[in-house]
């Protein structure tokens, strides 16, 4: 079968996966009437390539293993996806899927991706992996790969979802990277090993990124996007789907902005902000944010109306002249200006007072 195969999902629903194949393979009718002869000839026409023993001593050579639901390692957060659900799971890498996917967030994007957009991925995810966040994305160029480094280069966990065996380096250019992540992180597949990526099994790939995670973040994204995909699954799995904005003039954002525009998705700037939506209640707020504070921030209304009354000018203005700008007494007018020149902001010349010159 191929990934998110709801047939199939219907059939394991009732049956077990040995009488599954059983049925399948021994060329008689399928109990219940589920499968259509037609999809019934094709699954038969795939069995002679099938070759569970030696996948399974394929991933075990690279360290890696098969989970199914019910294992110990099997993030239950997955089975949101009903129907969908994966059958099973190749896994490569150390530690535990299950553990490492209840505090992970995906970050997603466009392949194509611009300077900024690289740049944005990369920071967010050393940040989240700063602050514990596992990040998850597809390992593919452009956001994905930038998003993968970041949390690799500030010593974090990072988790890839291939469209692919786990065994199968796609793409090419990537395969260093892909290479860390299996060291530093988890590979994960749907596919055997040997298999490799085609269109369909890209979509299909991001159903399972979007439910593994605890919310999704969409850095760059076409009208048109892949990662658009990924965040409509989230959002309809109910889970925090999140975007980051970019230039009103790039394409890559528009995607996006429209997401944002909609009410589909949070704006986010920082990690801070992303976790303050997917994380615990209470303990991963994010600090509120406030342009700097001013000398003149501190001062006392009164005073403050002093030092506006106070002219730009080089010969400045008596005190009974800045009395009647303020609205003050003359007497608390003087005292304030004492004040105001004690910090810097006014100087006396003579009767006259006038604005300290900032050089």
């Amino acid at each position: 079968m191929e990934p998110g195969d709801q047939v199939i999902g219907r059939c394991l629903a009732e049956v077990s996966a040995d009488d599954l194949m059983g049925a399948i393979s021994g060329g008689g009718p399928v109990d219940g009437g589920e499968i259509s002869d037609v999809r019934l000839a094709a699954y038969r026409a795939r069995l002679p390539a099938v070759h569970p023993d030696g996948d399974l001593a394929r991933v075990e050579d690279l360290g890696g293993r098969f989970i199914i639901p019910g294992d110990l390692e099997w993030p239950s957060q997955l089975d949101d996806l009903g129907e969908a659900r994966p059958v099973g799971l190749w896994v490569r890498g150390t530690g535990s899927l299950r553990l490492l996917a209840l505090r992970s967030v995906a970050v997603v994007g466009a392949r194509a991706c611009s300077s900024y957009g690289a740049h944005v991925a990369c920071e967010l995810s050393a940040q989240l992996a700063e602050r514990g966040w596992v990040v998850v994305s597809g390992a593919a160029y452009g956001i994905d790969a930038a998003a993968h480094r970041g949390a690799l280069a500030a010593g974090g966990v990072t988790v890839a979802v291939l469209a692919c065996g786990v065994d199968v380096a796609y793409p090419s250019g990537n395969t260093q990277l892909i290479r860390n992540i299996a060291e530093q992180g988890i590979l994960l597949s749907e596919l055997p090993p040997g298999e490799h990526p085609n269109r369909h099994r890209f979509v299909l790939r991001n159903r399972v990124i979007a439910a593994l995670t605890r919310g999704t973040v969409v850095v760059e994204a076409a009208l048109r996007s892949g990662a658009l995909s990924t965040a409509r699954r989230a959002r309809d799995l109910n889970r925090h789907t999140m975007g980051v904005a970019g230039p009103v003039t790039s394409e890559l954002s528009a995607g996006v902005h429209a997401l944002i525009r909609s009410g589909a998705a949070s704006l986010v700037t920082d990690a801070a902000e992303i976790g303050e939506l997917i994380g615990a209640i209470g303990t991963d707020l994010a600090p509120i944010k406030a342009g700097p504070v001013l000398p003149r921030d501190l001062l006392e209304p009164a005073t403050a109306r002093v030092l506006e009354a106070v002219p730009a000018g080089a010969d400045g203005a008596p005190v009974e002249w800045l009395a009647g700008r303020a609205g003050l007494p003359p007497d608390e007018v003087l005292q304030r200006l004492y004040e105001l020149s004690s910090v810097g902001h006014v100087e006396r010349h003579g009767a006259h007072w006038r604005l300290v010159r900032r050089r």
